[in-house]
């Protein structure tokens, strides 16, 4: 592992992606994990901005258009577990959906038109697939932003003590922590698979997840007006990060260790210094 430092290192990650993509032939997989409001989306955005401007196709997507819909994570509640209503962690989304949208980028020509599934957090719920973006033509780069992308489970012996009051209060049983462990484990490694790079945007510390989350709810409310029907007051979402609680900070033990690059951030959402890892060489197949 090396340390790179620059000035724009937006740039110098949109460079190295370049050449990654010069080795590949198909699209160029590229993943993004980082917590809550840690700025996937912006920076997912500014890297496809960047590599257009040098002739390649791109397009992308969010874990989080792969949620179930809010009907689906109701019958959940009701089958496995109350907190499995609320969306976010592994289990509420639909990785079957995801496989297929990466199988039809994959194979996509110049004339295709790719549907892709997009959620509105505003009403908590999927758009209804008339309404979903379109993406016309192949790729040569596909970015894949999430919070937990590519994270592994944790061991079964981690997730006994509650690690929040969330957890001690609402889930003493540890049917739901053990239930999206095993989802982790089980149902999301065939998507995270499909990546053939991952980025990781590793906070200063977890507790900037509720002043950067707050920001994107209030950012929300400012755009969405009396469309947003499901905007969360500071109490709402201090339950709400609580849900993401345990994951996050077992990423932010493991994924340094595991992501191709990890972009290390400062309070202002700068990336202050740039890890990367040797590309794994293709495995012969026996």
């Amino acid at each position: 592992m090396h340390t790179q430092l620059a000035d724009d290192p937006t740039q110098r990650l949109a460079e190295t992606l370049v050449r990654e993509r010069k080795r590949t032939t198909g699209p160029l997989f590229v993943g993004i994990a980082g917590a809550q409001g840690s700025g996937k989306t912006t920076l997912a955005r500014d890297l496809m901005r960047r590599m257009r401007a040098k002739g390649l196709r791109t397009t992308g997507f969010s874990l989080d258009d792969l949620y179930l819909r809010r009907e689906e994570r109701l019958r959940l509640s009701r089958r496995v577990h109350p907190l499995l209503a609320t969306r976010g962690v592994p289990g509420t989304h639909d990785p079957a959906l995801g496989l297929k949208l990466f199988a039809d980028l994959r194979a996509a020509e110049a004339d295709d038109i790719t549907p892709i599934p997009a959620f509105d957090k505003g009403i908590d719920d999927r758009m209804d697939r008339d309404r979903w973006p379109t993406h016309r033509g192949a790729s040569d780069v596909v970015f894949f932003e999430g919070w937990c992308v590519g994270a592994p489970p944790q061991r079964e012996d981690e997730l006994a003590a509650p690690i929040n009051r969330l957890e001690a209060e609402e889930d003493r049983e540890e049917v739901w922590r053990r239930w999206v462990n095993r989802q982790l484990a089980e149902a999301y490694p065939p998507l995270f698979e499909r990546l053939d790079l991952l980025v990781f945007l590793e906070i200063p510390d977890f507790d900037w997840v509720a002043r950067w989350r707050g920001q994107q709810e209030r950012e929300l409310a400012r755009t969405r007006g009396t469309q947003a029907t499901a905007i969360m007051d500071s109490t709402a979402l201090l339950r709400f990060i609580a849900h993401y609680e345990r994951l996050t900070r077992h990423m932010l033990r493991v994924m340094p260790e595991l992501a191709w690059c990890t972009c290390r951030l400062d309070e202002h959402h700068r990336i202050v210094e740039m890890h990367f890892r040797d590309t794994p060489k293709p495995q012969s197949q026996t």
